[in-house]
């Protein structure tokens, strides 16, 4: 329980060693800095997030009293006085308002003073960080398998304890496909419209070319050649409007999203060359593809009424 003179709020306190990776939280840090651990004794500083901050008007270098209950027992407690080093934002608000940090041996001490038991190197749990999150289930099988694992562990991935974030990633991938999918049926449907009207517009010089000797597929290479220009323009101009853009919102974030919907405040942005140039070169031999289809419409025109056409 964390308490000041006018509020208090319950938190479940995460307790770190100095041996934690902070490179995870660091970037969620918005004031302050991370806890600093001490060679003898606990940590008396904590990380709170900005909605617990908010709640209890803390901020950073203010103290805050943090009481340890003992579960089914509220009458025996152990009290604290801590020093706010630094305060975080994930987005999450299942994690914001939910969690603190503070040293293991703060944690380990508390339950010690609680419980007949000694916990004083007992911890709750290890965390495993994935450079690829795709085999978070296969990494977790793989622990729960190993031959020395406790019968009395287990070995849970975050897709598990949080599975309405993946579930919500999942659908935001779901939505990309679709976006781009009706994006370049567009584009094509477009395309093969736009060639359809040049050649029925240039039927009288299909027709001379014709009556002079050209072959079919000769002149369609000449209706083909311009329509890929001006797809081979679109893609430049497009690639470079959509870099633009890119940079802009990485420099600005000018596009902002409702962080209780979205779990973040602003549209984040990675720009992977490899995937814009199979976008890039993808396009190109769809559109090249499907351009030969109108193309066709040169075998059906005859020269003597080609040429009298208007």
């Amino acid at each position: 329980m964390l308490k000041t003179k006018e509020d208090m709020e319950g938190a479940l306190l995460k307790g770190i060693d100095k041996h934690y990776d902070t490179s995870h939280i660091q970037p969620f840090i918005k004031a302050g800095r991370f806890i600093q651990f001490n060679d003898s004794g606990y940590s008396k500083e904590i990380m709170l997030s900005a909605n617990t901050a908010t709640k209890l008007n803390l901020k950073v270098n203010d103290k805050v009293l943090v009481y340890f209950l003992k579960p089914g027992d509220s009458l025996r407690s152990k009290v604290n006085k801590l020093t706010i080093a630094g305060i975080f934002k994930t987005g999450i608000t299942e994690y914001d308002d939910l969690f603190a940090i503070c040293d293991l041996k703060l944690v380990q001490w508390s339950k010690k003073e609680l419980s007949t038991d000694n916990f004083e190197n007992e911890i709750g749990g290890y965390e495993v960080f994935l450079n690829d999150y795709k085999s978070i289930d296969k990494k977790a099988d793989e622990i729960y398998n190993l031959n020395d694992f406790p019968d009395t562990w287990d070995a849970v991935s975050v897709k598990n304890i949080s599975p309405n974030i993946f579930d919500w990633l999942n659908l935001m991938n779901k939505n990309r496909d679709l976006l781009i999918g009706l994006m370049l049926i567009v584009a094509i449907i477009n395309m093969i419209t736009c060639l359809i009207i040049f050649v029925l517009e240039r039927t009288k010089m299909t027709g001379v070319l014709k009556a002079l000797g050209a072959k079919d597929w000769m002149v369609q290479k000449i209706f083909l050649r311009h329509a890929l220009i001006i797809t081979l323009s679109g893609i430049i101009l497009g690639l470079l409007l959509a870099l633009g853009l890119l940079w802009l919102q990485q420099a600005t974030g000018f596009i902002r999203l409702p962080e209780d919907a979205y779990f973040i405040n602003k549209a984040a942005v990675k720009i992977i060359w490899w995937q814009v140039g199979l976008i890039c070169a993808g396009t190109f031999i769809v559109c090249l593809l499907i351009l030969i289809i109108p193309t066709w419409l040169v075998k059906k025109i005859q020269p003597v009424k080609a040429i009298q056409f208007r």
